[in-house]
């Protein structure tokens, strides 16, 4: 219920609308409720005494009773409306701004797929709840209250059997409620392990069908299509038990009051327009419990979809950005002391460990090491994606936590191996690097990253459509563009993490004698071929999360066995020092 309260909190934003559509709510419910004690009047007095005048004074008032709900009932419609729109639009922003706040080791807290039913799914379970939920909430209690005191006021001998059948109608609901709640749960985790099989699948598609998976993978897509039909099946055939368990009720009620009420009038104890009245009584309160038994059924639901939304946005950033941070970072000279690094704290060994490394501004450095030793770890430390577990990493002598987050990255440029380009334009992508960039410059980002020669070719050349995540381009293209993108940025440091291994050697050659061109920009080039690494100033080899060897080109071949071995495997021949 907690969690419920609070993704509910979010209405305060929308006072204004919420008081409007309640107090409209109130008086269409209570000029609805008039109708039938007029009604009332036209048969007891109108028909049955035969006075005209009773009949056109009722029946007028029960017009404009209607004319009045009516009006009532449509501005509840307007106001309910941008209330529920406006509610989920906030929900939906604060929770996608929450998500971009978070470091990866949040993100590692979420599967990708439930994130995406979250700001989907549930905040649409949530909307639901609204929209059928507050007009009943409001509209049948007072519906409820207010038909019981009627009947009394008018037939107190048979307006008990109301009062008989409350608890009945109670238990019913209590009992449907206990045995669906847990059932929403279940039901949301199902949909959301559907998606992650629907977006693996969407996005290997590629890979599924060079290797003739169709088959396994519709296996798969069945296998969570039917946990989510066999979870719903459970979960509605009892929901579903609660609108005719309310019926079968009313209509138990109708034939009772029908049977006392008919005693009663021929008895001359009850009149025929009061007992006219007191069924139209019953119908109304017992559809206003019926409307209520399906809000509690909403509510349920919401309970499941609430505290999933609520985990979302109550989970902190694990890096945050101090609001005195340093705005300007000086220079590209980077410092690693004593650190030590894990990814969750509970793990008994280091990622990382024990790594202290210091590279100069301007200073191209090559890392090489196999699959599993850290590479990728150890420069995601520079950017704090992750921070250290212990030690430090220090940036022109700055711990980089006394940065401001956003002036820290924008200052380093990564470019990864899988690279990420959106869809539209080569033009508008390679603007992310630097929305204000100059034609000149995007042109001199192309040369550099050996892109402008592809780019010429292509219709359109910069305005051609690159299609959804770069589909229309090779990888080595990709990657490319992917470099000009980060070059435009105008970085103190720039960090390859094997992002040329999609291209041909040479043209590799020439993107990082480029890169090595540039001037007061670091460079850091994670590399599994030697020849990526081979011409930077200084190559660091890491085995299992520790530095091994540190040297150029040169002294690596003289002094580093894990150098000599990787040198004879990839370029063959006996070890000789590169001239």
């Amino acid at each position: 219920m907690r969690d419920l309260k609070y993704i509910l909190g979010y209405l305060k934003y929308f006072k204004k609308d919420l008081i409007l559509a309640i107090s409209l709510i109130i008086i269409e419910t209570i000029f609805e409720l008039i109708i039938p004690f007029l009604m009332k009047d036209i048969i007891d007095e109108g028909i049955h005494n035969e006075n005209m005048n009773q009949i056109l004074i009722s029946g007028g008032l029960i017009i404009g009773c209607a004319l009045i709900s009516l009006v009532t009932g449509h501005f509840y419609a307007k106001y309910n409306a941008r209330l529920v729109t406006n509610f989920s639009y906030a929900l939906r922003k604060d929770l996608f701004q929450k998500i971009q706040g978070y470091s990866f080791s949040n993100l590692d807290h979420f599967p990708t797929s439930s994130l995406v039913t979250r700001i989907t799914n549930d905040v649409t379970i949530m909307q639901n709840t609204l929209v059928g939920g507050i007009r009943p909430l409001c509209r049948s209690p007072l519906m409820l209250f207010m038909g019981i005191g009627l009947s009394f006021a008018m037939a107190p001998k048979i307006a008990w059997i109301f009062i008989a059948f409350v608890p009945i109608l109670a238990l019913i609901l209590f009992l449907i409620i206990r045995k669906t709640a847990p059932k929403y749960s279940l039901l949301q985790g199902n949909i959301d392990e559907l998606n992650q099989v629907v977006r693996e699948n969407v996005q290997a598609i590629r890979t599924v069908k060079s290797y003739v998976r169709e088959e396994h993978e519709m296996e798969k897509f069945q296998s969570a299509n039917t946990k989510v039909m066999s979870t719903t099946k459970n979960t509605f055939k009892f929901a579903q038990l609660n609108q005719p368990s309310f019926q079968l009720v009313m209509y138990a009620v109708t034939v009772m009051i029908l049977g006392f009420g008919s005693v009663l009038v021929h008895s001359n104890d009850l009149k025929v327009g009061s007992l006219s009245a007191l069924l139209s009584y019953i119908l109304q309160v017992v559809n206003s419990l019926m409307m209520i038994s399906n809000v509690f059924l909403l509510i349920n639901r919401s309970f499941a979809s609430s505290r999933r939304l609520k985990e979302v946005l109550t989970e902190e950033p694990t890096i945050t950005s101090l609001a005195s941070g340093l705005k300007i970072i000086e220079s590209g000279t980077i410092e690693f002391q004593n650190v030590y690094f894990k990814y969750k704290e509970s793990s008994e060994e280091y990622v990382l460990d024990n790594i202290n490394l210091q590279i100069h501004s301007g200073e191209s450095i090559g890392i090489l090491g196999g699959t599993g030793s850290s590479k990728s770890t150890l420069v995601s430390l520079i950017l704090r994606l992750y921070d250290v577990t212990e030690g430090k990493v220090l940036i022109h002598g700055q711990d980089v936590k006394a940065y401001d987050l956003k002036a820290l990255r924008d200052s380093i440029a990564i470019v990864l191996q899988n690279n990420v380009l959106f869809s539209g334009t080569i033009k508008e992508n390679l603007l992310w690097g630097n929305a204000s960039a100059t034609m000149e410059e995007v042109i001199e980002a192309c040369k550099i990253a050996c892109a402008e020669e592809f780019i010429q070719r292509l219709p359109n050349g910069l305005e051609y459509d690159l299609g959804q995540g770069g589909v229309n381009v090779s990888g080595g293209q990709k990657q490319r563009l992917c470099i000009a993108r980060a070059l435009l940025k105008r970085p103190k440091v720039i960090i390859f993490d094997d992002s040329t291994s999609a291209c041909d050697m040479e043209t590799e050659r020439q993107i990082l004698k480029g890169i090595r061109s540039l001037k007061n920009v670091t460079s850091i080039i994670i590399g599994q071929r030697i020849t990526s690494v081979m011409e930077a100033d200084r190559i660091i080899i890491l085995d299992s999360g520790k530095i091994v060897d540190i040297g150029t080109h040169n002294e690596l071949l003289q002094q580093s066995e894990i150098y000599k071995e990787l040198y004879q495997q990839q370029l063959g021949g006996a070890c000789q020092c590169h001239q």
